[in-house]
């Protein structure tokens, strides 16, 4: 018995370590090419570098632009992630507390929602957009939060469900008002899902590019995955600095995961079965 779970064990662990290897290698090789010379990679796009050539990350940083494009990325990124995790977290909250017609048709709706690809409602929302002058960032942060609060109102419903109803009607009884009971007693009690929706949208706002793409039409405001698609003409392609732009543009973001991914399995899992 012991030798087979010892022989089990040993599968699962060279199964996951070649699901890694798979899951990394296009990292890998993105890592490699950012120090080739553009005639190393049409030479072999698979082999290692031959020299660590940092001239492809000093070039690619200035024509970048990088500090401006991540400022514009974290512009975005922080202020859209804030708006949601605040306004879904409320809009959840009354969700759940007040079971009404209403609000079983209004969840319904946001559950709904997920089911249509952005692509499907692309071409009129960018004709509404451009009858309401809301293009650029003020446009590029209203349709983000519009199309992030359905997963995310989802996820603040199934985890405020485990929150006890007592302690807010202990507060209201003490003469707290609903915007106190909110913020005092159920916000605290959320932390863990409120930064699983913060890490989620995060995630997908600094890796976006269609939506951006779409909507900003002015010089200096460019996201970076907006600035890196410049290495990428129609008739040259400056892959060992799109290699290099492409690493500077996903190291933030790496870190952010790696040291915050504990709390997407913590508040996925908190908020899968009601207490």
């Amino acid at each position: 018995m012991k030798k087979n779970r010892i022989l089990k064990q040993s599968i699962l662990i060279l199964v996951c370590m070649l699901l890694a290897f798979v899951f990394l290698f296009p990292i890998i090789i993105l890592l490699f090419n950012s120090f080739k010379s553009l005639k190393e990679i049409y030479l072999s796009v698979l082999a290692f570098p031959q020299t660590l050539n940092l001239e492809n990350y000093i070039q690619a940083f200035s024509e970048l632009d990088y500090f401006r494009s991540i400022r514009n990325s974290l512009t975005v990124t922080i202020t859209v992630t804030t708006a949601n995790v605040l306004c879904c977290s409320m809009a959840a909250w009354v969700l759940v507390r007040y079971k009404t017609r209403t609000s079983t048709v209004i969840f319904t709706m946001f559950s709904v929602a997920i089911l249509v690809p952005f692509q499907c409602v692309m071409l009129p929302l960018l004709s509404l957009m451009g009858k309401l002058h809301l293009v650029n960032m003020p446009g590029l942060m209203l349709v983000n939060l519009g199309f992030g609060s359905s997963m995310s109102i989802i996820l603040f419903h199934g985890f405020i469900k485990n929150v006890p109803a007592e302690l807010e009607e202990a507060a209201a009884i003490d003469g707290a008002g609903q915007v106190r009971v909110f913020f005092t007693i159920v916000t605290p009690l959320i932390r863990g899902i409120s930064a699983t929706v913060a890490i989620l949208n995060v995630m997908s706002l600094w890796n976006d590019y269609l939506l951006p793409s779409l909507t900003i039409n002015k010089k200096g405001l460019q996201t970076l995955p907006l600035k890196t698609y410049l290495f990428f003409g129609a008739y040259t392609k400056k892959w060992n600095l799109g290699s290099a732009a492409l690493v500077m543009a996903i190291v933030p973001v790496v870190v952010f995961y790696v040291c915050c991914q504990k709390y997407i399995v913590k508040g996925v899992t908190e908020g899968a079965v009601k207490g």
